[in-house]
């Protein structure tokens, strides 16, 4: 599939100019050193106008996709399996990550200076508390208590929903806000290069230009896992789901999607692409039509690698171990939780990371999430291929618990009889 280049330069348009301001920062602030500080109050600007927008657009956002939701109840045996398709996949591509990042972490010289500050990390049963709870009711409004506040807009959603739904007043409304907060978001990101360039001006003038070969470090050990998965993990998935010669003829017709996801960092836009890949390898149109906008909006391995990415950098940024089962279990839990279930809201790749920041060191917010963020920038264009080019893979697998394990050899025979 050609792609033009006006297409290609408006879709990372922004990601680049972002990633251009960013290394101008880290330039600035390696050559000013301490005096980069002077820089520290634009930053400040836009990370403090980030968080702020961050929890009236959670709850907008979340209540208003819950509370939309009227046809779950009949995709029955499709969508039951495209769920557990999903998250196991998810499952598989975190464990993927986490033996990665232990035999090559990507940090491997601690910012002492950040370290003192953190303190020692929640328990697994207080990360559990925190997780659905918090003591009072303001509380939920509050940066530091992301998700409580997402189980709260869930639970609120499913009650609009009750209600009507989308017909309903309130529910109209919220499509309303959800409409106009992702604008505002949207008005804010005009300040991001300035905010950005500051920002990591003064981070580096800080702490030094080590910080920079860490991100290297770490898009050394995330480009390559992409490339390993797509080319062992996908032809182990469509041998399972369809047996000999499925995975030859995935790869046939996979190649279209992959580049333009790569194209337009976009699931959504290679939607199309992919239903023709999903026709061309006989899956059945019913189960195609049902996996492949869900899986634009919920299917995300490459995300899933990410989220892992960026928790396992901030521990070792903050000179904290990445290690014990709690911990992997938690991170687990937190990718799998940023790669399916947020993927499909608006701005949920956003929500994710501060999901992390907030669960694993709240005390260094300001910090920490334009750290993950930048490596959520740097790793896109390989976790979208990743993300979208798999929902063809999951269709695969999809079909078979629902057609049953050969129905991969009958489609062939029947094209060949045909």
């Amino acid at each position: 599939m050609e792609l033009k280049k006006s297409t290609v330069w408006k879709s990372y348009r922004f990601p680049l100019i972002l990633l251009c301001s960013i290394v101008l920062g880290c330039i600035a602030g390696a050559l000013l050193g301490e005096k980069a500080g002077v820089f520290a109050p634009l930053g400040n600007i836009f990370v403090n106008a980030m968080f702020t927008v961050v929890v009236p657009m959670v709850f907008i956002s979340i209540s208003s996709a819950v509370g939309n939701m009227s046809n779950m109840k009949r995709l029955g045996k499709i969508l039951g399996s495209t769920l557990v398709t999903f998250i196991v996949t998810g499952i598989i591509a975190g464990i993927i990550m986490i033996a990665a990042v232990k035999l090559f972490p990507p940090v491997l010289t601690p910012f002492e200076v950040a370290a003192e500050e953190v303190g020692e990390p929640k328990t697994v049963g207080e990360l559990v508390v925190s997780f659905l709870t918090v003591s009072d009711f303001p509380q939920l409004f509050s940066r530091s208590n992301m998700l409580p506040l997402i189980v709260a807009a869930i639970i609120f959603g499913f009650g609009i929903s009750l209600c009507g739904g989308p017909e309903c007043a309130v529910g109209r409304l919220l499509n309303n806000l959800s409409d106009i907060i992702m604008k505002v978001v949207s008005i804010l990101m005009y300040y991001a290069p300035i905010g950005l360039f500051a920002f990591f001006a003064s981070l580096i003038g800080e702490f030094g230009p080590t910080l920079i070969g860490n991100f290297g470090r770490a898009m050394l050990l995330y480009y390559p896992l992409c490339v390993l998965y797509f080319f062992i993990a996908f032809p182990l998935y469509a041998r399972f789901a369809g047996g000999k010669g499925a995975a030859k003829k995935l790869f046939q017709h996979i190649l279209k999607p992959a580049v333009t996801s790569l194209g337009t960092c976009s699931s959504i836009a290679t939607i199309p692409a992919n239903m023709e890949a999903a026709e061309e390898i006989g899956i059945p149109r019913d189960v195609s039509d049902i996996v492949l906008p869900l899986g634009a909006t919920m299917h995300m391995d490459g995300s899933v690698f990410s989220a892992i990415l960026k928790i396992s950098f901030l521990f070792g940024f903050f000179g904290m171990p990445f290690e014990g089962i709690g911990t992997y279990v938690t991170a687990l839990m937190i990718a799998i939780f940023s790669g399916v279930a947020m993927s499909g809201v608006a701005g949920g790749g956003f929500v994710g990371e501060m999901v992390i920041v907030s669960l694993f060191f709240p005390e260094q917010m300001g910090i920490a999430f334009p750290v993950i963020a930048t490596i959520g920038a740097l790793v896109d264009p390989p976790a979208t291929c990743i993300n979208a080019s798999g929902d063809t893979v999951a269709s695969m697998i999809v079909a078979r618990f629902v057609e049953g394990k050969d129905w991969f050899q009958k489609k062939q025979s029947a094209k060949r009889e045909a």
